[in-house]
């Protein structure tokens, strides 16, 4: 199932984000993308469209390149063959600065927010190359009213979930087209997971599109219009949430073929009753 069109006629379950109309040009096309970490072959043969308005998500296994994807998309790898072209222009060989000025920002894994620097001074650092748009530091406090209070507090002083947040404003005052969020819910409790989520209707409301890792299954696929699962820096599934059943899901996730009968291992049961592929998420709840 690849470069799946999605039903543009049907309203999205409760709580899923519209599909966009894939009428107009992609915003951000990659082709055949081959990454390598020394030796090591991280991406092979990667490709993914993203058309304005589109929640995109990479979901997948630790270790199946969805970070490498994404950093490379941001400019931060060198791709060994491939490219990247965003609003029809080739920029595999821009710089990661003057993709960020164009309008490709990024939210780390891990936050990486100058922890001895103030909550609005780490805002002002990406401003640095924001270009012209609805997002400036105002506007993320409405965004997270909390921040406003506590702008003069260092960032190494709150908590993982206040960190992401602030993270995640940094990146919207640079004004992006396309913001590339890696592992949000990382090593945050479900509650938390959820309200930061919750900001993102608002997100794309102000015409971001947005490409997202998340190793949350469940989540992926509540907010996302398209998506793409790796394995071993390979592709092994795409399409829309409505055009993908759970088994799909866990074949692809866990490389298994369903075809000649091969089924998918076990997921450990977590404390709720929901399994680590599916946290959160039981049975009768889960969107697929």
């Amino acid at each position: 199932m690849t470069e799946a069109s999605g039903r543009q006629g049907d309203d999205p379950p409760e709580g899923r984000t519209p599909a966009a109309p894939r009428g107009s040009g992609p915003l951000l096309d990659v082709r055949d993308l081959v990454v390598h970490h020394g030796q090591l072959r991280a991406l092979s043969g990667i490709s993914l469209t993203v058309y304005p308005g589109e929640v995109y998500a990479l979901i997948g296994a630790n270790g199946a390149g969805k970070s490498t994807l994404l950093r490379t998309i941001a400019g931060l790898h060198r791709p060994t063959s491939g490219s990247v072209s965003y609003e029809g222009r080739d920029v595999t060989g821009l710089r990661p600065e003057k993709r960020a000025a164009a309008g490709i920002v990024m939210v780390p894994e891990g936050r990486r927010l100058f922890p001895s620097l103030s909550l609005e001074e780490n805002l002002k650092v990406g401003a640095s190359y924001a270009r012209k748009g609805p997002w400036n530091i105002e506007r993320v406090y409405e965004l997270f009213p909390w921040m406003k209070e506590r702008r003069a507090q260092q960032t190494a002083q709150m908590s993982g979930g206040e960190q992401q947040s602030v993270a995640i404003g940094r990146a919207l005052v640079a004004n992006p087209r396309v913001l590339l969020l890696d592992e949000l819910s990382l090593g945050l409790a479900p509650v938390i997971v959820q309200r930061i989520y919750a900001m993102l209707p608002q997100v794309l409301s102000s015409g971001i599109t947005v490409l997202l890792v998340e190793q949350d299954v469940s989540q992926a696929l509540r907010v996302a219009t398209h998506l793409q699962c790796l394995l071993e820096g390979r592709s092994m599934l795409e399409g829309t949430p409505a055009e993908v059943t759970r088994a799909q899901v866990e074949a692809a996730y866990f490389g298994a073929d369903v075809a000649s009968g091969e089924h998918p291992p076990e997921t450990p049961p977590l404390a709720d009753g929901s399994n680590a592929l599916w946290p959160g998420s039981t049975p009768s709840s889960r969107a697929c």
